[in-house]
């Protein structure tokens, strides 16, 4: 193997990759930072590794496939990413233990969950994740994982805050309607205990010497209402957003807000049709091929239960271009429009394709209705991006329509009665 220069590690960076790989008698070639995390929690680095052993080479290709490069020298090497999360300290807020808990929910998907799903569902590959610093008896408060690198064969980087091609749009259709058709009903076959609670319920069932959960989000996503109380008090005081009164006023004699409703009728708990979401869905947190026909999402971080159209609210807000939504940029209140239905009814096709199952359009739709309202009820509490103009008229649009109103009392009332609850969530 000679002729390949071994790197001498000489930051923290290179020092965690080299440990981590020679757990897998590999060693390292190279490593480049080339993203920091948000808010400063750690870097996603560039991993350039080969082989100590031909046995250590073909446990690579059994484990992971074909995906060693050979460079100029005829040597081969393995092109892997580091993701390694070295938080600032933190006084244990909850957007603090939110992020915290989010790395621990990745390490656990990528080693427990993403192999259940299958091999040809396009995912980035663990090889290694561990928490505290390696070698160290000590955590220090870090955490890493050292995965394979999808840019080989999805070589195009989804842009921060950018619209997808209309190619690329189908694509991620495919791509999440086979993630949730796979992980349908998943949540009846982990223990409950494993699942994590919201951050703040999280942390007191830890001070409590409780079990923690140690695979995914029990509520898939990181803008569900029982997380954004804060930012829901503060919408609920601003009398100068005209959602202040639409979302948060109390409804009649039930104490509940329209806000309030939309959370519990899409808070998981084992209903039909419930899946993993991945949870932050958009343009920046997937590659695709060079012909945009096939992607691979990544940062699984908010990975956890719900219901799949969750997921869209976002996508369709956030990463599809207007035009495939709708013609009409301009009103104040819009129904569906062909664009979005068309959209919906491949990603709903492509659900139920294999499955013997139904998921009736009428069902479906007041989820979709639903999971809108409360997107838009993140977005003007923390802050508006994307096809923002679509979103409030279509939200407007919703809560004036008296079936969905009639459904969404329905479903509060059932609730209730499931849970013995009259009093306000």
């Amino acid at each position: 193997m000679a002729g390949v220069p071994v790197l001498n590690p000489s930051n923290l960076e290179e020092q965690v990759a080299a440990i981590m790989l020679s757990w897998h008698s590999l060693e390292l070639i190279a490593l480049k930072k080339v993203q920091s995390l948000w808010a400063g929690y750690g870097h996603v680095c560039e991993v350039t590794a080969r082989a100590k052993t031909a046995s250590a080479a073909r446990l690579m290709r059994e484990r992971y496939g074909d995906i060693s490069q050979v460079g100029t020298n005829g040597k081969e090497t393995y092109a892997l990413i580091l993701k390694l999360i070295s938080p600032p300290s933190g006084a244990g807020d909850e957007g603090h233990l939110r992020k915290i808990m989010s790395y621990e929910v990745e390490q656990n998907f990528y080693g427990s969950i993403a192999l259940r799903l299958g091999t040809d569902l396009p995912m980035a590959r663990s090889i290694s994740a561990t928490q505290g610093k390696p070698g160290s008896d000590t955590p220090e408060g870090l955490a890493a994982i050292l995965m394979t690198d999808l840019r080989s064969e999805y070589p195009v980087a989804g842009e921060k805050r950018a619209m997808l091609n209309e190619t690329q749009v189908y694509a991620a259709l495919q791509w999440l309607s086979e993630f949730h058709k796979r992980s349908q009903g998943m949540q009846l076959r982990l223990p409950s205990q494993k699942l994590l609670l919201p951050p703040l319920e999280e942390a007191e069932r830890r001070r409590r010497g409780e079990v923690p959960g140690s695979l995914v989000w029990l509520n898939g996503g990181y803008t569900y209402l029982a997380t954004r109380r804060t930012e829901y008090a503060t919408l609920a005081a601003d009398l100068s957003s005209e959602w202040s009164p639409a979302l948060c006023e109390s409804l009649g004699s039930s104490g509940h807000s329209v806000a309030e409703m939309v959370a519990a009728a899409l808070t998981p708990r084992g209903r039909d049709h419930e899946s993993l979401i991945h949870g932050d869905v958009k343009s920046e947190n997937l590659f695709t091929t060079q012909s945009g026909t096939e992607v691979a999402f990544y940062d699984f971080q908010y990975v956890g239960f719900g219901l799949g159209v969750c997921d869209l609210a976002k996508l369709f807000t956030c990463s599809v271009p207007l035009h495939m939504l709708t013609d009409d940029d301009g009103s104040v209140e819009l129904p569906m429009g062909e664009g979005e239905r068309r959209l919906l009814e491949r990603y709903r096709t492509n659900l139920l394709d294999g499955r013997g199952e139904t998921y009736d359009w009428d069902t479906f739709m007041r989820h979709w209705e639903t999971a809108l309202v409360d997107w838009l009820r993140f977005q003007a509490s923390w802050g508006f991006w994307g096809n923002t103009g679509w979103l409030e008229a279509r939200v407007r649009s919703i809560l004036k329509d008296e079936s969905w109103r009639t459904w969404l009392n329905a479903q509060q009332s059932l609730i209730d009665q499931e849970t013995g609850s009259l009093s306000p969530n």
